[in-house]
């Protein structure tokens, strides 16, 4: 019987590998839009994905009819949510990439941007997956639109220095 098991498990590791290596990247860059990190330099990014990888992987045998993909990313939604809104959470450590243009965004208009925008999922399910309500997850979506559009605004003195710069 154990010869069977080994099996399984080398099954199964294969199969988790595969995943990973297909959807491993994607998965990365959703979690580094979540922490505003910049793509050279996501030590949060990458913690947060092996996090939700690993939470992942332990329920693999369960998963047979549900995608990994959207497991994954309820994972890596929530483990966000979790350290970002929680001010003792170990993911704001470090601020935003001043670089990235979803830094000016708060970590729940980031989550709701990048679930909404980048990956696609419908209004009523980032609302189920936040537990929040559709018409508050529509709110802080067009908030977050809002401030992404729009550019950023100079310091008073940044102001003064470009009008002296034109003098």
């Amino acid at each position: 019987m154990r010869p069977r098991h080994a099996s399984r498990d080398a099954l199964r590791s294969r199969e988790f590998e595969a995943y990973v290596a297909g959807a491993g990247g994607r998965l990365l860059h959703t979690a580094t839009l979540l922490t505003a990190e910049s793509p050279d330099d996501n030590p949060r990014a990458r913690h947060l994905l092996t996090l939700a990888l690993a939470r992942t992987y332990a329920c693999w045998d369960g998963l047979r009819g549900d995608d990994p993909y959207d497991r994954t990313r309820q994972y890596l939604a929530s483990g966000f949510a979790r350290g970002a809104w929680h001010r003792h959470g170990r993911l704001l450590r470090r601020r935003p990439h001043p670089g990235s243009p979803l830094a000016r965004l708060s970590p729940r208009e980031r989550l709701v941007l990048v679930l909404r925008l980048y990956e696609g999922v419908a209004e009523e399910q980032t609302a189920a997956l936040l537990g929040l309500p559709a018409e508050r997850v529509r709110a802080v979506y067009h908030r977050a639109m809002a401030v992404v559009l729009s550019p950023p605004r100079r310091p008073a003195g940044a102001v003064r220095d470009v009008q002296a710069a034109r003098s």
